[in-house]
């Protein structure tokens, strides 16, 4: 027995989200923690290719922890169809026509399911309000993602939500009394920066990619779900987040002692993840001919075994099949769109930041050969084929994706790597993930390094909204650098 737990091998680091605790005793005597702690409720509404949710998460303000407490998802596709005199001002990836009228309308209904399903109050009980989009494929250029946050913002306040808690408080009365003796706003100032690093704005002012603000929650939604690992996930970091479209950021190196105590952001990813699964899995006639998801067939939980899958010859065949339509690089300056991304590559070369885009063909036009590949395997092989397949498949995307950071120079052995999104968490990709870091050679103990995060947006929300109310805990730093201190004192130097 000795000699078998000795072989035994690693586990990958995958953080799911726990529910709040409970207290009191006897039944009908329990009831969650955040009714009776201090705790900071922020609301993360996020309307994907996919999906659209709002999810509730507690940080106990005592311990810093971050608890799920409500989720509520519908499909982005089910978004009612416009209406007649309506003006369509945005699609999602599979052509899903969206109005600023029907985005707030699916918004006001998920928020107040949410808070309604665990007796919640928006207007006493939340305490903050982060909105993001992933449905970035229809717009012309990165800064007309502002059109579609606004109509979150409708949804929201039709939900009933104060439009105080959605910005940043202007000082320490202006917050609940509840928060007051956890927030440092009397001694710092929220300059822009989130969970220690400073946001990438081009040389003309904009932002480089479309979806900039979910590369920035996912980079602070796996900074707190590390906090329930051994990880020390801070900078220089890599976060990369595979939702139907690709988005994460790479994080410099700073100094301990340095004046400055936020990283830069050096690198975006853009482009394509789940998308490319999706393809496949309408090849099977198992799911919506032109709506149908990954996520539909298998779901997104991850299966933790000891026992790695091998790779058979039927699967490698029809992985490097999918990967020759599979375009990950630097994305070129010329291209205004990489995966059907709006960029600013240009910009972004002269910024000196690594654009690193996935795409399948030219802007998605492999979809139809994804679609046939997917269909030859289901009908030759079967789903449990299809399903391995699709594993290897995004894990190969996810090391495509680091092995072109780490050609830049952007893969330190003090760095870390994060991964969120349903394309490289679920099924048994973080175990093939691994097993390529592994074999890299980037860290002498890489599950030191790695970790995998479900729910990184609205982790990253909560971490926002603590950022934005200067809740910090100085004992459990997540802003600095790995295995530096806090940089709290820096941060009151830096605003005096």
């Amino acid at each position: 027995m000795c000699a078998f737990f000795s072989f035994k091998k690693k586990m990958p680091n995958i953080v799911e989200s726990p529910p709040p605790p409970v207290v009191g005793q006897g039944a009908g005597m329990r009831f969650p923690e955040y009714k009776s702690k201090p705790y900071f409720i922020v609301a993360s509404v996020e309307m994907g290719n996919t999906t659209t949710k709002c999810i509730l998460t507690g940080t106990n303000l005592e311990t810093g922890r971050t608890y799920i407490i409500n989720k509520t998802v519908m499909m982005s596709r089910d978004v009612r169809p416009p209406k007649p005199g309506e003006s369509v001002f945005g699609e999602t990836l599979v052509g899903t026509a969206i109005t600023r009228e029907s985005v707030t309308e699916l918004v006001r209904d998920t928020l107040i399911k949410c808070h309604k399903d665990v007796d919640l109050s928006i207007k006493d009980d939340l305490d903050f309000v982060v909105r993001s989009t992933g449905v970035v494929a229809a717009m012309d250029s990165p800064d007309q993602v502002g059109d579609f946050v606004i109509a979150l913002a409708n949804g929201c306040l039709e939900a009933g939500v104060p439009p105080k808690k959605m910005t940043p408080p202007m000082g320490i009365d202006n917050l609940s009394k509840k928060l007051r003796e956890y927030s440092f706003a009397d001694k710092l100032t929220f300059c822009g920066t989130v969970a220690g690093v400073s946001p990438p704005i081009g040389s003309s002012g904009v932002e480089m990619v479309a979806n900039e603000m979910e590369g920035e929650l996912a980079m602070a939604g796996i900074k707190e779900g590390a906090k329930w690992t051994n990880v020390d996930f801070r900078n220089p970091c890599l976060s990369i987040d595979f939702g139907t479209t690709l988005d994460g950021r790479i994080t410099s190196d700073v100094s301990p002692d340095d004046e400055w105590p936020f990283a830069k952001t050096i690198g975006n990813f853009c482009g394509l993840a789940g998308a490319i699964p999706d393809a496949l899995v309408r090849g099977t006639g198992k799911v919506r001919d032109n709506t149908g998801t990954a996520l539909d067939l298998f779901g997104d939980k991850s299966l933790r075994s000891n026992l790695s899958k091998k790779k058979t010859k039927i699967v490698k065949e029809y992985e490097d099949q999918i990967h020759d339509l599979i375009d990950i690089r630097i994305v070129p300056p010329e291209r205004d769109r990489f995966g059907r991304v709006p960029v600013f590559a240009d910009i972004a070369k002269k910024s000196g930041i690594a654009m690193i885009g996935c795409d399948a063909g030219v802007n998605f036009d492999a979809s139809d050969d994804l679609k046939a590949i997917g269909s030859k395997i289901y009908t030759e092989h079967g789903v449990s084929v299809l399903n391995d397949v699709i594993d290897h498949v995004c894990s190969g995307i996810a090391l495509r994706l680091v092995d072109v950071a780490a050609e830049q120079k952007l893969v330190p052995p003090n760095s870390s790597i994060g991964f969120t999104g349903r394309a490289a968490i679920s099924g048994r990709k973080p175990d093939y993930i691994m097993e390529g870091i592994e074999e890299r050679g980037f860290y002498d103990k890489p599950y030191e390094h790695v970790l995998f995060v479900d729910d990184g947006l609205a982790r990253g929300a909560a971490l926002m909204g603590r950022c934005m109310c200067s809740l910090g805990k100085p004992k459990e730093p997540i802003g600095g650098v790995r295995g530096g201190p806090c940089i709290m004192s820096r941060r009151i130097k830096i605003g005096k």
